[in-house]
């Protein structure tokens, strides 16, 4: 089961997960479930299409508190991070839920590239298909469900990613740090005026 968590909407581009549907219902992988929780005002396209050509892969679930998608997450194996393909959105995006699935230690499957794909592949945390590539995208999700043991390691290094590099409190501590370093007396940022900056 892959899981996608948030708007249905242009951004967003959740046909690749329909096309993605469509490739797998033609290699007969009934045993792959594509979850889409969330709502947009692009929500009612897609389900008029999943629903018009029999993806029953595919389950629209409405939106949920925080609290019980954590729970939801834990019930599932993969986490599609999935944006249009927009040049711009390569290095220019930091979306919550791709933190949300490294936390929940759910592997990633994203489909653009990026600094996204480009960690996904260096930490072996989940998978980084090429965009508007079904078939990319479909194979990722037959290796993710064929290969079990390999998987629950792509989900333990995506939690050990979080922990490491993505805590909270880590960053929040490194960020006061560098600020109380930046007006030290005698640092460079103190001897500046505010307005030459």
């Amino acid at each position: 089961m892959a899981v996608f968590t948030g708007t249905h909407g242009i951004a967003n581009g959740l046909e690749a997960v329909l096309d993605a549907a469509a490739e797998l219902r033609r290699r007969g992988r009934g045993d792959i479930k594509l979850v889409l929780i969330g709502d947009g005002k692009l929500k009612p396209g897609p389900q008029a299409r999943a629903q018009a050509e029999g993806l029953d892969n595919v389950v629209f679930h409405p939106p949920v508190g925080k609290g019980k998608l954590a729970g939801l997450m834990a019930a599932t194996d993969v986490g599609l991070q999935i944006l249009a393909n927009v040049p711009a959105f390569y290095y220019g995006t930091s979306p919550n839920k791709f933190f949300d699935y490294l936390a929940s230690g759910l592997p990633v499957l994203n489909n653009y590239p990026g600094w996204l794909a480009e960690i996904i592949t260096r930490q072996q945390c989940g998978y980084a298909v090429p965009p508007d590539d079904p078939v990319a995208f479909a194979d990722a999700l037959c290796h993710a469900a064929d290969h079990r043991p390999a998987l629950v390691a792509m989900g333990a290094r995506a939690r050990e990613l979080a922990v490491a590099e993505f805590d909270r409190e880590r960053l929040a501590g490194q960020f006061v740090a560098w600020l109380e370093g930046a007006v030290a007396p005698g640092s460079r940022a103190s001897k500046e005026p505010f307005n030459n900056r």
